[in-house]
């Protein structure tokens, strides 16, 4: 029998991810706060808010694990973040003499706080529809979160990102039930948002097949049933 789908739940989850986004980015609320990682944090605490909100108000069984298939969280923090973290700061030293390993850690926080709604909880509530009509919606909402509705080029191939993310991001959440598996995959767009506009596509293709071959080879190995405690 397929699980009920929460649609109260859904809306709350929502409007608090919404709210939080725009009191962000679209006010000046945040002009006082001095210390540049905590506005990038705010400026995605909105879906793990929302998220947590929703699970309490509803008391929805929405069990999320930070470590899922793997025996600890050690084991999908070091492949997932510290690899990338690591390797990416690396690459900014050689080529611009800095290592920014405070601001990776940043942004995978960053994106471990959307992951907890859009994957931890959205996907999770949707998980009994067709595949497609799930991860549409998730895409829908997750791109309209932006509040960027320009109808331009760039913003339409934004939204194919999205598209494709919530499907990839999905996928791998589905296989390892990881908030910080998906965290990881999620911060590569974020990645590089500023410069390594020459290396960046190399870096995304290293990790992508590094990571994919990780959950197919512990897959084979130990064959896990994705059920986070």
């Amino acid at each position: 029998m397929k699980n009920k789908i929460n649609f109260g739940a859904i809306v709350v989850y929502y409007v608090i991810a919404v709210i939080c986004r725009y009191v962000a980015v679209k006010t000046n609320l945040l002009a006082s706060v001095e210390n540049p990682y905590l506005v990038i944090l705010l400026r995605g605490v909105g879906p793990a808010l929302g998220a947590l909100a929703a699970i309490k108000i509803f008391s929805l069984d929405n069990p999320m694990s930070l470590k899922g298939i793997y025996k600890n969280a050690l084991v999908p923090f070091a492949v997932y973040w510290l690899l990338p973290a690591f390797l990416i700061a690396g690459v900014y030293y050689f080529i611009i003499g800095k290592f920014p390993i405070l601001l990776m850690f940043t942004v995978l926080v960053y994106g471990l706080l959307e992951e907890i709604g859009w994957r931890g909880f959205l996907q999770e509530q949707l998980k009994s529809l067709p595949k497609f009509t799930s991860i549409l919606i998730i895409a829908v909402l997750w791109f309209a979160w932006h509040l960027n509705f320009d109808m331009t080029s760039s913003n339409m191939i934004f939204f194919g990102i999205i598209f494709f993310g919530s499907w990839g991001i999905g996928k791998v959440f589905t296989s390892t039930g990881s908030l910080l598996a998906v965290a990881g995959v999620h911060s590569l767009n974020n990645f590089f948002r500023n410069g390594l506009h020459d290396t960046e596509l190399t870096l995304i293709i290293v990790l992508l097949v590094i990571w994919v071959g990780f959950i197919i080879l512990y897959n084979r190995k130990f064959k896990p049933q994705v059920n986070p405690a």
